[in-house]
């Protein structure tokens, strides 16, 4: 028997419709304690997944609103058992109130994500689609929310779980043999399975290759603005995030530590980091604001070189134009296009080239589209890439014990040392789906959700 929780899943925020969730074996018994339908007839009589119009109840018995309850029978529910809503008008007080009512009339306060990890102990997701849901409610790009919708609907899953049920019939198969020997079963030969083998590493590696583009949709552009002092990096900053978010002053070496800022720079997301100056300085800290620019630089996935269009380039530039060349995804914006160009887009080796005046914003749209170029086009948006830190990592272990027993099928080890390996692909595979994840480590996803979801 499961015990009734209960928890607000709209938030105790003012708005129009707010919802109080409840799920648990007598959670309609529980809410004919706080909620007279205007029928006369009990909750529990009321037809399944049908709005019934009533009067709920506050701890003293007086009617805090008149609202719709919706009782739904398991197994057809979000978590697999009985569920009833209240759809309430949005005042927090009202929702609170009913809340603390249902807890007196026996129902238990949810945790976070504990409705979602219902359906995941039920049967009715897998690991991967519940932690998509919460991926689909932190969504801030309609890109990211999509990805989201369809890992939540199975589309990671129907990749994954082949490779995991293969793995699962090889160790089945082996143990099986091994266990009951006497029994009419086919001997066992690794050989036999090096095909599955080899075409499950091929679709594991393919999945694996998704993340690069996974993390980006997640988790946007970590975009690094570098150049010289003074060229006008917290001036496009401030241009893209539309407000002064950085102090600008004529002064070089203003910036010392590195900015952050989330925009939307076309359709793409850009985590901006605005830098300090690269140069040499005798300035303690700006020498220590120095190497965390070249630091976030070597962790973007896309460099802003910015220079001072008005001015030749200087040997600073240059060096820093060096350090740029080494990044796949990289423009040089020529700023102050206002006061005259002296800086052609000869004069710099990147493929983008675009001026800008970061005060006026001339020729941002123009890095927008550039932007979007790179990043928006050409991305899958349909859950089926991992965009998941923990289930990349549990793909890769899995992927590298597999490669582990083809060699070990090369080198001629014995069934039950190949076995090992491919037990150890299982395991991790399990982690990523939930079928063998560890107690510990569910708690920690779950802890992720807001209460009432």
């Amino acid at each position: 028997m499961s015990h009734t929780i209960a928890a607000v899943s709209t938030g105790l925020t003012v708005s129009a419709i707010g919802i109080i969730r409840m799920t648990g074996d007598d959670c309609a018994q529980i809410a004919n304690k706080v909620f007279s339908a205007t029928n006369g007839q009990p909750l529990t009589d009321a037809p399944n997944r049908r709005l019934v119009l009533g009067e709920l109840k506050d701890k003293d018995g007086r009617v805090i609103d008149y609202c719709c309850a919706v009782y739904t029978r398991a197994p057809h529910t979000y978590t697999g058992e009985d569920t009833v809503e209240f759809h309430c008008h949005g005042s927090p007080a009202v929702l609170s109130a009913g809340l603390e009512s249902l807890y007196i009339a026996g129902a238990l306060p949810a945790n976070r994500g504990e409705f979602t990890k219902r359906a995941f102990l039920n049967g009715k997701m897998d690991l991967t689609q519940a932690e998509a849901v919460i991926d689909l409610i932190e969504a801030d790009t309609a890109d990211a929310a999509a990805n989201a919708a369809g890992q939540v609907g199975g589309a990671l899953q129907k990749k994954l779980m082949p490779i995991y049920e293969d793995l699962r019939d090889l160790c089945s198969h082996f143990f099986a043999v091994l266990d009951y020997p006497d029994e009419d079963i086919e001997d066992f030969g690794l050989s036999n399975y090096e095909t599955t083998l080899r075409n499950d590493g091929k679709a594991l590696h393919t999945i694996l290759q998704t993340y690069g583009q996974g993390r980006i949709l997640r988790n946007g552009v970590a975009a690094a603005i570098v150049g010289r002092p003074n060229v006008g990096k917290s001036s496009l900053l401030n241009a893209l995030a539309g407000y002064e978010r950085v102090i600008v002053t004529e002064v070089a070496g203003t910036t010392r530590d590195t900015v952050e800022e989330t925009v939307m720079v076309g359709s793409t997301r850009l985590r901006l980091i605005d830098t300090a100056g690269i140069r040499d300085t005798e300035d303690r800290i700006e020498a220590m604001g120095v190497e965390r620019s070249k630091e976030a630089m070597e962790n973007a996935d896309l460099v802003l070189f910015v220079c001072d269009g008005s001015e030749p380039l200087t040997d600073e530039d240059r060096s820093i134009i060096d350090l740029c060349l080494d990044k796949e995804n990289a423009i040089a914006l020529v700023n102050k296009s206002d006061k005259g160009m002296v800086v052609q887009p000869s004069d710099l080796p990147f493929m983008q080239v675009i001026h800008i005046c970061a005060e006026t914003g001339e020729g941002l749209d123009l890095l927008a589209d550039a932007v979007d170029v790179m990043f928006a086009g050409n991305m899958p948006c349909d859950g089926s890439i991992l965009t998941n830190a923990r289930q990349f990592d549990a793909c890769r272990r899995a992927y590298e014990a597999m490669l582990k027993a083809l060699q070990g099928l090369k080198m001629g080890q014995t069934p039950d040392l190949v076995l090992i390996d491919i037990e150890a692909a299982m395991e991790a595979m399990g982690e990523v789906t939930g079928a063998t994840v560890r107690e510990d480590i569910t708690a920690r996803i779950f802890e992720r959700f807001c209460v009432g979801k």
